[in-house]
């Protein structure tokens, strides 16, 4: 004991947050009011997309990160849903499709335009229906393109192929109860929840089976939390017996004790944790708390390490949390926050102080990208693979997305063929199959038509903002 140093080395010691100015905020944004434990607000390098109230059903607005300021009453929200929206998530592979979960049992994923919403978006690319109750978790698989995983009251976690609009794996009978989160594992061969039985439970979903599992991770009452690390190790929080906050690391191979558990306070707020898998760092946000507590994970006692809070005046509804790739790496962020307030949204960014100005390759490894790893049908076939990490040396520069096509398979190609009775059937066949034809020409044009008004519209909205800036210009 004597040996050991009486302030541990770590670079990430003097990391601190810091909140934008007022005008970097989005202003003016009714945040919905709904009861549920989700973060309410999803980011990417693109787009900041908020769940907000909406009468009559659900809805989220979707802004371009560089619209700061007060957005107008009349902005377009993407308002599919016939009931609340109680989770959002963009996918890793696509900056331009977002997945909701609502209470009206469905989930749907959209494709924003590469410039934002200009009209109200009430059209999915796809709804996925399978759940009897609200969907409450939405979580796209970490490095499978078009792997969607859905959790609802139904207690029921539904893993689909949204390239078909097909639900390959339903673990319906795995929770007896209300399922409070999933987590992918780093490379997506296994899930792992917290459910309000206090269970922690490790799955792997292809299989259909429980690899692990531990009662009682928390003895309170209250919603737990649990996350994958990099290293597979389990992350929780959760509330003691006597209602105080506590946070605990596990190891799936051993679920007996837990490697460390802290208790923090007796604030009742669930604590949402977010995790950096490049600097092992977790940041935890307190719903309802007006801070954000961060540490550090290291694999020497006592393994988590508190290292800072962030504290600011008002309570946060909700929290985004900025992708790596999304951030600026010549100010040595190494993580940007979007909190929700009542009214508006604020970004925060934790930065760690560096004297020097080149780039500091030891706070940003190679982080993931962009690309998928792995088509669907090979996750689903059973194949692992981890991200492709990209380097941020030289910044991140967004590239085309490609637009998510749903080819949906034909029910009636499964239908075994009838035994052909006599040949009088097949003459009307015949002539549908001309009138087809012909509905497919007409389509084709129509299609075509669309696209090319589509392509004016794009080709004007770029004029329309170039002017402005000219504008703009002359005015200053």
């Amino acid at each position: 004991d004597t040996m050991r140093r009486v302030v541990r080395q770590s670079k990430f010691r003097h990391v601190f947050g810091q909140a934008v100015k007022n005008d970097q905020c989005y202003d003016d944004i009714r945040v919905s009011r709904v009861t549920w434990d989700s973060s309410f607000c999803a980011v990417n390098p693109r787009f900041v997309a908020i769940i907000v109230d909406a009468s009559g059903g659900g809805a989220f607005l979707v802004l371009p990160l560089h619209k700061t300021g007060r957005i107008d009453k009349s902005y377009p929200t993407v308002c599919g849903h016939t009931g609340p929206v109680l989770d959002i998530d963009w996918c890793p592979h696509n900056d331009q499709v977002i997945a909701s979960g609502s209470e009206d049992c469905t989930v749907m994923v959209w494709q924003i335009p590469e410039n934002g919403l200009t009209l109200s978006l009430t059209e999915p690319v796809v709804v996925l229906e399978g759940h009897s109750k609200r969907v409450g978790i939405v979580a796209w698989h970490p490095t499978a393109r078009n792997v969607l995983l859905s959790a609802g009251c139904d207690n029921a976690i539904i893993i689909w192929n949204v390239g078909t609009g097909e639900a390959l794996i339903n673990l319906d009978d795995m929770h007896v109860d209300v399922i409070y989160n999933v987590s992918w594992n780093r490379n997506g061969s296994l899930i792992c929840t917290a459910s309000k039985d206090k269970k922690v439970r490790i799955i792997d979903p292809r299989k259909q089976e429980i690899v692990a599992e531990k009662e009682k991770t928390h003895e309170g009452a209250r919603p737990m939390r649990a996350i994958f690390l990099a290293d597979g190790n389990i992350f929780t929080t959760g509330f003691s017996r006597m209602s105080e906050r506590q946070l605990a690391l596990w190891n799936p191979k051993n679920m007996e004790e837990p490697i460390a558990l802290h208790e923090m306070d007796t604030s009742n707020g669930v604590l949402l944790p977010f995790y950096d898998p490049d600097t092992n760092i977790i940041y935890l946000c307190g719903k309802g708390d007006s801070s954000i507590r961060y540490f550090e994970i290291t694999d020497e006692s006592p393994y988590v390490h508190y290292l800072n809070t962030f504290s600011s005046k008002e309570p946060q509804r909700g929290m985004g949390f900025m992708p790596k790739r999304g951030l600026d790496v010549n100010k040595c962020e190494i993580a940007r926050f979007f909190k929700l307030h009542e009214r508006k949204c604020e970004p925060i960014i934790m930065t760690v102080p560096r004297k020097s100005d080149l780039f500091q390759d030891d706070l940003y490894p190679d982080t993931a990208g962009p690309e998928a790893a792995l088509e669907a049908e090979e996750w689903f076939e059973g194949k692992n693979a981890d991200p492709l990490l990209i380097s941020l040396k030289h910044g991140y520069i967004p590239g085309k997305n490609r637009d998510l096509k749903v080819v949906k398979k034909n029910i009636l190609d499964n239908k075994p063929a009838a035994n052909k009775k006599s040949d009088l059937i097949n003459a009307p066949k015949k002539a549908a199959d001309a009138s087809n034809t012909q509905n497919e020409a007409k389509l084709d044009e129509i299609l075509k038509e669309l696209k090319s008004i589509k392509d004016t519209i794009t080709n004007q909205d770029e004029r329309i903002s170039k002017l402005e800036q000219q504008m703009a210009k002359i005015a200053d």
